[in-house]
């Protein structure tokens, strides 16, 4: 299995969004992350469906949208319309029931359906929803802001998430998002992670084709 990559646009230079955008593609990167923030489930405010719908006319990449807001099951159809891919919505945003409702409307919508669990979330937190997933996101920052310091006590997590879907029989990819760089990202594809969401990293790299190719060159363990 092959490392995916999917840059983080929260990290992007959004004077030149489009520019920033475009350079993703002819990196050769898998996916676009966007991520979505209410000031309420998370202590920061990002952007919305209207960037989401600008955005999704600005490319043909998988947009892979990540709700960190309250109680997502009221928004997940719209941000579906809007134009996303894969939506991921957070298990601590909001009852089993409404998780599980959520990630049927998402289903419902065609797209693919994924949940999230913050650091102090243990693994088993994914389990009730693991057979409505395409997708299970471990985060190694706290959400809510970019440029943090890479978790790597999450790796046991993301190994055991790999696990459940393994035993489960089930198709479906585990992504990790936060402080993933060069040396980080084997960690993650050690442990289990298959996508990788890397913000400042890529952005910042000397050469973002370059860092592209060394984490699809990572083994994923399985």
């Amino acid at each position: 299995m092959q490392c995916k990559v999917a840059p983080s646009i929260l990290s992007a230079n959004f004077n030149r969004l489009g520019q920033d955008i475009a350079r993703c593609r002819e990196t050769g990167a898998d996916y676009l992350h966007f991520d979505v923030m209410d000031g309420i489930f998370v202590p920061n405010i990002s952007f919305g469906l209207p960037v989401l719908e600008s955005v999704r006319k600005e490319t043909d990449m998988v947009l892979d949208v990540h709700l960190m807001i309250d109680r997502p099951v009221r928004y997940v159809e719209r941000f579906c319309q809007a134009g996303a891919d894969i939506v991921t919505v957070h298990v601590e945003a909001d009852t089993e029931e409404n998780t599980r409702k959520a990630l049927e409307q998402i289903r419902g919508c065609g797209k693919r359906a994924a949940v999230s669990v913050k650091p102090k979330t243990p693994a088993e937190a994914v389990l009730p929803f693991l057979k409505l997933c395409s997708m299970v996101l471990v985060m190694t920052v706290e959400p809510g802001f970019g440029g943090q310091s890479f978790m790597a006590d999450m790796m046991p997590k993301v190994t055991a998430i790999r696990r459940y879907i393994t035993e489960a029989g089930l198709e479906c990819e585990v992504e990790v998002d936060g402080g993933v760089a060069l040396d980080t990202a084997k960690l993650c594809a050690d442990a289990g992670a298959n996508v990788l969401v890397a913000g400042s990293a890529f952005f910042k790299a000397a050469e973002p084709a370059a860092f592209v190719e060394a984490l699809h060159g990572l083994a994923v363990r399985t």
